[in-house]
């Protein structure tokens, strides 16, 4: 059948046989790999492709060795376009623009003007029919070692020499290797009430459907800088929220700030929106201090804007062979080096209401302010 479609092709095109490229689509459980890829290669439909495989890429750094052993024994890198829908959506690709091609933010994107960052993905659906998925895989594996660190790519990345899949991909993986291992005491796991109920599930089930954790970067411009990730299911709100937190001026000579530090705030959804909270004076006779809100709506539509739905970005960018937006093998080794020894003795697991912002013991993991979402006492 694909020999007849490439052979349609010519005939209605003209091309010649070695421009036609096929795209094979990868999705299955990362146990059928193997068989799947195998087929592949036998029926002679590895040459002139472009692969794209879905996550899971394997439950551990073993499976995940393994996978990457199988699709490595069939297809060579460049073939291999390892899909996260997160790093295809607008927003999420705005996070280097606004480093990138603007001095303001750039010159204080580092450890002496920024205290620490939240990347903060919240979601208010339950597992609803997949529980028999999530109970082979967890939050963890399914959202932080996958979005949530994807993200946190590009928030602290350097500048790459070019944006190109080579250079932008190699700055995300130094990211990743310069991350200290992750402190099981900061990091918690919870499980929403009523997820035991769910169909698929067991019902003494300890799959965590939530996680909330601080992890840091080891290098001159993040050193000492904390970042928080949290996500999980049947919680208050859908949010994808990035939170850069700045350091307050030293002298204080306005006194202390009751609103709190200056945040630039980058919301990650179809109508994506960037604010800036700074601090102004109040109108009166005397100088007051308040806070002020700077919105941008980056979702504005210019006439000649073509914006694109995030798999239909990445599909056509696997079209025209452009990686940049793909997860490279080093990196998801590189991950699961950091997330394995946690998964193998984890921290327990704490029950938490559906509506609710997770399990409280999560509630102070980013200090006194708490998670810019939900607040400390909330």
């Amino acid at each position: 059948a694909v020999r007849d479609a490439e052979d349609r092709l010519i005939d209605t095109t003209g091309c010649l046989l070695g421009d036609v490229r096929r795209l094979l689509y990868l999705s299955v459980p990362p146990g059928a790999v193997k068989g799947m890829v195998g087929m592949l290669d036998r029926e002679d439909l590895v040459t002139r492709s472009r692969l794209v495989a879905e996550k899971p890429f394997g439950t551990d750094l073993a499976t995940s060795r393994d996978l990457q052993s199988v699709l490595g024994s069939a297809f060579e890198e460049d073939q291999v376009f390892r899909i996260d829908h997160f790093l295809g959506k607008e927003a999420v690709q705005n996070i280097l623009a606004v480093r990138f091609a603007n001095g303001l933010f750039e010159s204080a994107w580092n450890r002496d003007h920024i205290s620490s960052v939240q990347i903060d993905v919240p979601e208010e659906l339950t597992v609803e029919g997949r529980g028999g998925f999530y109970e082979s895989t967890g939050c963890f594996r399914d959202m932080v070692n996958t979005h949530l660190c994807q993200v946190l790519g590009f928030v602290a990345m350097e500048p790459p020499v070019h944006l190109t899949a080579t250079a932008l991909r190699n700055e995300k993986a130094k990211v990743f290797e310069a991350m200290k291992p992750i402190d099981p005491s900061r990091v918690v796991l919870g499980q929403y009430e009523g997820y035991r109920e769910e169909e698929g599930v067991d019902p003494r089930s300890s799959v965590e459907t939530f996680a909330a954790l601080e992890v840091f970067i080891e290098t001159q411009r993040w050193q000492g800088v904390p970042f928080y990730l949290r996500t999980g299911k049947a919680l208050a709100e859908t949010r994808r929220t990035v939170t850069i937190t700045f350091r307050t001026p030293p002298m204080g000579m306005f006194g202390a700030h009751a609103d709190g530090p200056n945040e630039l705030v980058l919301e990650l959804t179809d109508d994506a929106r960037m604010s800036l909270e700074l601090h102004t004076k109040r109108p009166g006779p005397v100088m007051d201090i308040a806070r002020t809100v700077m919105e941008l709506d980056l979702a504005t539509k210019d006439p000649a804007d073509e914006p694109l739905e995030a798999y239909e970005r990445l599909l056509l960018d696997v079209m025209r062979g452009d990686q940049t937006l793909f997860t490279r093998s080093d990196e998801v080794d590189r991950l699961w080096q950091l997330v394995d020894p946690l998964l193998a003795d984890p921290p327990p697991v704490h029950r938490y209401p559906k509506g609710s912002w997770g399990p409280r013991e999560a509630r102070g993991l980013p200090g006194q302010r708490g998670w810019r979402l939900d607040g400390i006492d909330a």
